[in-house]
């Protein structure tokens, strides 16, 4: 085929150019010049432009950054494994002959690069972490007694075990703890949400799903790679010669009610042969570390009596131990294998920011986060997802405040208020702005009308809170939990046959142990939410059932009495409430930080639930009647800020398990030095304790 050029044809009306409008010209010409003008200017800006913002400079240095981060996570015996993976390698496959290369070197020249790092960059390893060991070493201590470690809420690892619907997973991988976590968040987070959620019903394993505890040291010695727990602990306790014989780290599946971890895993059944075959092999008796929640978990400090076979008790630890038809070990178990209890930053008396996750979904965690942040947060894990999956945790239920307003303060005032105080930490929950009227056209019968909010102390905030959630989340904590006080003696012996007193040290007494120390052990100086601001949303309403109109717009059987079914086309008018995070204020005392009033802790749990049993209550007869040696032991904050988490002086809630005053204490009570731990106090807890309604 030839191409035949089209000549110009003058008489298309698009191409004329009409000499009776010079104008137009002008226009064209003057617009030709502006044009040019501009790309020369933005030609000149790309080439002037510096070299440290161009794509050359910043893709490099991105690569460079990432493999310092990835290095600096790198310990000694990961080069080993390195050199072993690496030989075993090139023993699969023929290859051909290569010059010698000793790996072992690396690990020497790496050794040299680390001691060069500025401390910021160590993330993993500081330097610290057998100091505590040698010295003590030095001094000529060794191990005494058998120690067995228990960790706190969200501290141990759950592997996978099997999952019908499809993960991208083998048995055995971590859905929480470790890298592979993130990685399933990230790209299959609506699975992962339902392996880790329980049944709302039974408490237990969801249909099809089954993920357990991982075992052994590693499960809480650190939670991914470079962001140790207790592996601070392990490391000086291996220094005075401490290993698998005589050393346990007892890991739990912590979404689980202490009820169902003896159900389903046979818990405290596998927690009391540890103890005992350590005191038959060791002929010492056993020093129990807990830490946050497993403070709770570690029930011991709730037995005194003999358990009667009066019924099916299969509940936690050792009020478990002690009863005949479970444990059989007897009302002198404790002070026949229990040297000494060391509680490591406890919720005795729960935390705040349980109350918050229960209601909204929320904490000063999430609230505090930047614009950005947040928003990425609501869109990949919103409120209600995250609210969803709380309440389902029976595990963190244990957290819940008690002890009510008696502890934690009413309407008048609370123990730890300041003397000028602008607003109490009596008022739990309080509203800043008044709830917005309901929509035209409501039904009037409707449980938002008649809901009158007020500002809400520990005792009416609960009950609040208890009305927003589902009836199976109620029923959970009817069946596993107790969150009251109990001053008559009589009642405190007869809740060892209610398992649900057994996580309140509220409501029952201290184990006739006079032999047994406890040591209580926590942080201080550090900003702890402690009491909040809410509000509701006009726009979002609550679709849970609200109890006091007996609506249930979730009802899906009326038949069967449990629920009562809506109006057709009748809305929920109860409006969701959360935290009023645009409200911040820090000249009010207490400070007021994204609607979260702060107050002293140790930056995760509030110096009440902390201290108040340790100093006070269980100083008294009522709850110590063997008089049990209860020694305080407060650690003040005071981090090194080039230290990513604090250093040897950090008194953070999870941070403190590294710390060097911490690490003395344990190593002193496990070698059979423990009367050189004396009381010592940095905080106001005793004044604050004295205010607390206890008779």
């Amino acid at each position: 085929m030839v191409l035949v050029h089209r000549g110009k044809n003058w008489s298309d009306s698009n191409l004329v150019t009409k000499d009776s409008d010079p104008d137009s010209a002008e226009k064209l010409k003057e617009a030709a010049k502006t044009l040019k003008a501009e790309v020369s200017k933005h030609k000149h800006k790309r080439e002037s432009r510096s070299l440290f913002a161009t794509r050359r400079f910043l893709f490099p240095l991105g690569i460079l950054l990432g493999a310092l981060l990835a290095f600096s996570l790198i310990e000694p015996r990961d080069i080993q494994d390195l050199h072993a993976h690496l030989t075993l390698l090139l023993g699969e496959y023929t290859m051909p002959d290569i010059p010698g290369f000793d790996l072992s070197r690396v690990e020497n020249e790496w050794q040299r690069l680390r001691s060069n790092i500025p401390e910021v960059w160590k993330f993993n390893v500081d330097g610290r972490e057998f100091q505590v060991g040698e010295s003590m070493r030095n001094r000529g201590l060794t191990a005494e007694h058998p120690i067995v470690l228990i960790p706190g809420i969200i501290s141990t690892a759950s592997r996978y075990s099997r999952f019908i619907i499809p993960v991208e997973l083998l048995p055995g991988s971590r859905l929480w703890g470790g890298f592979n976590m993130l990685s399933q968040v990230t790209f299959n987070r609506e699975k992962w949400i339902n392996a880790m959620m329980l049944d709302p019903v039974t408490g237990l394993d969801p249909p099809g799903s089954k993920i357990r505890a991982a075992e052994g040291i590693d499960a809480a010695s650190s939670f991914i790679q470079g962001y140790w727990i207790w592996s601070k602990i392990v490391e000086n306790l291996a220094v005075v010669n401490y290993d698998t014989n005589n050393l346990h780290m007892a890991p739990y599946d912590w979404r689980l009610s202490f009820y169902n971890l003896e159900e389903r895993d046979g818990y405290f059944s596998r927690l009391k042969s540890t103890i005992e075959g350590f005191k038959r092999r060791q002929n010492r008796k056993v020093v129990l570390a807990a830490h946050s929640m497993g403070a709770n978990v570690c029930c011991f400090v709730f037995v005194c009596l003999i358990i009667p076979p009066q019924q099916n008790l299969t509940s936690d630890s050792f009020k478990w131990v002690e009863s005949p038809e479970h444990g059989a070990g007897g009302a002198d178990w404790v002070e026949n294998h229990i040297e000494a209890y060391i509680s490591i930053a406890g919720t005795h008396l729960g935390v705040a920011k349980a109350m918050s996750a229960f209601l909204s979904g929320e904490m000063k965690d999430t609230v505090q986060m930047n614009p950005a942040g947040a928003y990425v947060l609501e869109r990949f894990f919103s409120r209600a997802e995250r609210q969803k999956l709380f309440r389902s945790w029976a595990g963190s239920a244990s957290m819940w405040i008690k002890g009510g307003n008696d502890i934690w303060g009413g309407p008048h005032g609370a123990p730890d208020d300041s003397h000028n105080c602008t607003h109490s930490h009596g008022e739990l929950i309080a509203f800043r702005l008044a709830p917005p009227p309901p929509p035209p056209g409501s039904v009037s019968t409707s449980a938002g009308i008649r809901e009158e909010l007020q500002n809400m102390t520990a005792d009416t905030a609960s009950d609040w809170i208890l009305q927003h959630t589902p009836s199976t989340f109620q029923k959970m904590i009817e069946t596993n939990f107790s969150f009251g006080i109990e001053r008559d003696e009589a009642r405190l012996k007869a809740n060892n046959l209610d398992h649900r007193k057994w996580t309140n040290p509220l409501e029952v007494q201290l184990p006739n142990a006079p032999s047994m120390k406890i040591y209580c052990v926590y942080g201080h100086g550090k900003e702890t939410e402690r009491s909040y601001w809410y509000t509701q949303d006009p726009n979002a309403y609550d679709e849970t059932a609200d109890q006091a109109s007996g609506l249930d717009p979730l009802c899906v059987d009326p038949s069967d009495g449990s629920c009562s079914a809506g109006t057709p086309f009748d809305t929920p008018l109860v409006r969701k409430s959360y935290i009023d995070a645009d409200f911040t204020n820090e000249t009010l005392l207490p400070k007021v930080v994204n609607g979260v009033k702060m107050g002293e802790g140790d930056g995760t749990v509030s110096l009440l639930s902390l201290g108040a049993m340790c100093v006070e209550g269980w100083r008294r007869p009522r709850w110590n009647p063997a008089n049990i040696n209860v020694t305080v032991v407060e650690l003040p904050h005071r981090p090194v800020p080039s230290i990513p988490r604090g250093g040897a002086n950090t008194s953070d809630h999870v941070d403190i398990l590294g710390s060097t005053g911490l690490n003395e204490i344990v190593l002193k009570v496990v070698t059979g030095v423990g009367h050189e731990v004396h009381d010592s106090y940095v905080s106001n807890i005793r004044e604050y304790a004295q205010r607390m309604h206890w008779d």
